[in-house]
């Protein structure tokens, strides 16, 4: 028997000129039939996965192909189960006409030349050529769910669904009885609702993550201006690297927070500081390493996470002096709790001439940490680039309490408060700021 993906495989393999005579070579419904398996052109991210699974959702950036395979997922169901009911389910029906069906990855785009699909957009009703009927409904309009069943749905961009999203929810999985397996699709771009952490929850889940970038047929120029403007924000993490951020509550530092402070530019630094929160023994926490500066504004601005994870005191003590001389920084501040003049020794050890301070933590980090919260409040400090894992240990300090994620210990954070209290807070801080 021959292996139909395997012949593509060497196919694609083939010349550029081997692979257009080949083409040329083809009849016009081989060539149809060649330019229609979807299977050929998807990419992995876009497969089913195998076993036996109720709901599968693709959680990822925009334009990673989540329509295109939602389309051809329900086109599968349709031929394979002539008859079946299939509900398509978006925040408003104007959605699902405009992206689900009538979209360029739309189920009547990604329908093959010899399928004709029936679309009666007044009463918002799909008829394929097995029979099957799939119906539109609005996540918006909840109780339209009450009552029907369907054997398969596609539910397109959950984390929009709004108040009214998990009734709308509940409705469709109570009707979803008909068959030997009903199943659900859901495509969506995340955002920490409470409904996303439901269907994340649920048994029988299943979950394809993936990034804009992860798409091969998207154009090159497209990816590479959608990095550069959001690569690393909070946006750019949640529109294109398709990761759900919490936001935790009491946190100190907040999402919004954190890119109200973004700097479109970096004056001229009179001061720079590294702030260093040491590990507490070999291979185990990251070394937090930060590089700050105090510009001409007044303003305080971080220049650089240098952190580095399990290395040894000899590997991060190398790491803070590259950083210091990178940077011309004129003070090293270093926690000295864990190590003690162990510390200092091992950072001098790596380079003699390090302006190395060695300071002492008689409150835990929450509370250290806030005072430099408020300068963040104030306006006071900038980030010169996005610093996703600095920027994600700072929104898990809480007020008043301890750390809660990610990771066991905020060490960047810890190492930029450090760094901060210095420069901003200091006498030493204070007295550079008076003399601009």
């Amino acid at each position: 028997m021959i292996d139909a993906e395997a012949l593509f495989e060497r196919v694609l393999a083939l010349p550029h000129d081997q692979r257009v005579s080949l083409l040329y070579a083809l009849s016009a419904p081989q060539l149809r039939e060649y330019g229609e398996r979807w299977w050929q052109w998807a990419h992995r991210g876009q497969h089913e996965p195998k076993g036996d699974w109720r709901v599968w959702m693709i959680r990822a950036g925009r334009g990673f192909g989540k329509t295109r395979a939602g389309a051809e997922w329900v086109l599968a169901r349709a031929r394979a189960h002539p008859g079946a009911h299939i509900a398509l389910v978006g925040a408003t029906v104007e959605d699902v006409r405009r992206v689900m069906i009538e979209g360029t990855g739309g189920l009547l785009a990604a329908a093959r030349r010899d399928e004709t699909l029936a679309w009666h957009r007044s009463s918002g009703e799909l008829v394929f050529p097995s029979g099957a009927h799939a119906q539109i409904y609005s996540a918006a309009a909840a109780d339209s769910l009450r009552g029907p069943e369907h054997h398969f749905a596609w539910c397109d961009e959950l984390a929009k669904w709004g108040r009214v999203g998990e009734v709308a929810w509940d409705n469709l999985m109570l009707g979803l009885r008909v068959g030997e397996r009903p199943q659900v699709l859901v495509t969506t771009t995340p955002r920490p609702v409470k409904l996303m952490r439901k269907v994340m929850a649920l048994p029988g889940f299943e979950e394809t993550r993936g990034r804009t970038k992860g798409n091969p047929w998207l154009p090159r120029s497209f990816v590479e201006a959608m990095t550069a403007d959001y690569g690393g924000t909070q946006l750019g993490r949640q529109e294109l690297d398709g990761e759900m951020i919490d936001e935790l509550q009491g946190a100190l530092w907040s999402r919004p927070l954190i890119e109200a402070c973004r700097a479109s530019e970096v004056p001229e630094l009179v001061r720079r500081v590294v702030g260093v929160d040491p590990p507490a023994g070999v291979g185990g926490d990251s070394c937090g390493i930060v590089a700050v500066g105090l510009g001409r504004d007044g303003k305080g601005y971080v220049i650089e996470d240098a952190s580095v994870s399990g290395a040894t005191p000899e590997g991060w003590a190398q790491a803070v002096a590259a950083c210091a001389a990178r940077h011309d920084a004129d003070r090293v501040i270093a926690e000295k709790n864990q190590g003690g003049a162990m510390v200092k020794s091992v950072l001098l050890g790596a380079d003699s001439r390090l302006p190395v301070t060695l300071v002492h933590a008689s409150e835990g980090k929450a509370a250290r940490a806030e005072p430099v919260s408020l300068l963040y409040e104030a306006g006071k400090v900038r980030h010169a680039a996005p610093f996703p894992a600095l920027e994600d240990e700072l929104c898990g300090l809480v007020a008043g309490g301890g750390y809660e994620g990610p990771g066991r210990s905020p060490d960047r954070a810890d190492a930029l408060v450090w760094a901060m209290t210095e420069l901003m807070l200091s006498k030493r801080g204070k007295a550079a700021i008076r003399l601009l």
